[in-house]
């Protein structure tokens, strides 16, 4: 598979880690649109939210969110930040692998674009 956030999470690509465990792993998105701009993914592949399996909606989004609750006290997010999931082409998702952005460490802007 030619997906670059899989080859992130099989570490054929080299990144700076901000979080992992066991099915979820985080790190600086390369584009940052904020002081704070994390990527949160599954370590399986899934194409989008639209495409996850029920199983990996009841194991993966809680994983996911406590993940991103983590990095955010972390990285003391604590007067807020947003998360944003794109969802296939018209959504602006540019890759076709589960993910989530964290931004934060700026006031943030609405609507979003």
């Amino acid at each position: 598979m030619d997906c670059i956030f899989c080859k992130i999470a099989n570490r054929e690509i080299d990144t700076e880690v901000i979080f992992e465990n066991a099915e979820i792993l985080a790190f600086e998105d390369q584009n940052p649109q904020a002081p704070t701009h994390i990527l949160v993914i599954p370590k399986k592949h899934i194409s989008n939210i639209q495409e996850m399996a029920i199983e990996d909606q009841q194991q993966l989004l809680p994983e996911i969110f406590q993940a991103i609750q983590q990095i955010a006290d972390e990285k003391d997010l604590g007067k807020g930040y947003r998360v944003v999931n794109n969802c296939k082409h018209n959504g602006g998702q540019t890759v076709p692998h589960l993910h989530f952005h964290l931004l934060g460490g700026r006031v943030m802007q609405w609507p979003p674009g």
